[in-house]
């Protein structure tokens, strides 16, 4: 199965001031992870989603980063589109930016620092895909849920509420950086109110189709990774992460060419193409072997 009418949104915005000094001169979701730019495993979960079309939202002074890194897309089968985020007024502001790009369309929306790993999880993307009314959004059980947004659950199981921060946390699950919203999004957005910080808050969003009775949360299980890099030490060790797992299983983690190929938007000529592009490096003798 893949998406008809979904579109993608990637937030690639803001300043990484937390990894400051080493995001002084290049966007955060341009650093490595290990082998790759740290934006090709956000882009590899719209890809296996079945997602074609995608937006990239970035900094004025980022963009030609990422279209120097990106392109078009069209390497993968894809269509990239960029647009500029003025200033980082808050998660929810995305779906206001991207709204002439969607088009009235649903939406998956995918934080530019968040990694995802784990069997099934094509499966779990092209569930909330079904999904073309209301929103979904996933849950990951983590230690330490007061830093997050973290799902309050009613007795029946249903979403009782999103509680942002909370000094005592409802549940150990905290809500992840992938938003399944369908094609009301970006009018909902332009209803949610400035919170105190001055930003357009994604839990606002989300709570409007939590009183519609329209919001739904799919909980990651054991058998999945939720990595956000937006730290030095998250940052490490989410490249540890990507090296251990590709090392001892000789697998790509988050591989743009991969997917493509295996979906058939690209041929095999084309896979071939671009391992020419990395022929120095391992990730080209990868893409190579996977077609020779």
């Amino acid at each position: 199965m893949t998406s008809t009418d979904r579109k993608g949104i990637i937030l690639a915005g803001g300043t990484g001031s937390r990894l400051h000094p080493i995001t002084m001169g290049v966007s955060k979701q341009l650093l490595p992870v290990y082998d790759k730019p740290m934006i090709y495993y956000p882009l590899s979960v719209l890809m296996l989603t079945g997602i074609r079309e995608i937006c990239i939202i970035t900094t004025p002074q980022d963009q030609d980063q990422f279209v120097r890194t990106l392109g078009d897309g069209s390497q993968w089968g894809l269509r990239l589109t960029y647009v500029i985020q003025p200033s980082p007024d808050g998660l929810a502001q995305a779906y206001i930016l991207a709204e002439e790009f969607l088009a009235g369309n649903p939406s998956a929306m995918v934080l530019g620092d968040n990694i995802f790993f784990g069997h099934g999880l094509p499966e779990q993307l092209q569930a909330a895909d079904k999904r073309k009314t209301g929103g979904t959004v996933f849950g990951y059980r983590v230690a330490d849920p007061e830093r997050y947004g973290v799902v309050d659950f009613a007795s029946d199981g249903s979403v009782h509420q999103i509680v942002e921060k909370p000094d005592k946390a409802p549940s150990s699950y905290a809500v992840t950086g992938l938003y399944f919203l369908d094609g009301s999004a970006p009018l909902r957005a332009r209803m949610v109110a400035p919170s105190a910080r001055g930003e357009l808050e994604i839990v606002t969003l989300l709570e409007s189709y939590l009183h519609d009775g329209m919001l739904s949360v799919q909980q990651m299980g054991r058998g999945y990774a939720w990595l956000d890099t937006g730290t030095h030490a998250s940052l490490l060790d989410a490249g540890n992460f990507v090296r251990t797992l590709s090392e001892r299983q000789g697998q790509q983690v988050g591989c743009p060419e991969e997917i493509a190929w295996e979906k058939g938007w690209i041929s095999s000529d084309q896979l071939l193409e671009r391992a020419q592009l990395f022929a120095k490096t391992s990730y080209g003798s990868y893409l190579k072997r996977l077609v020779v």
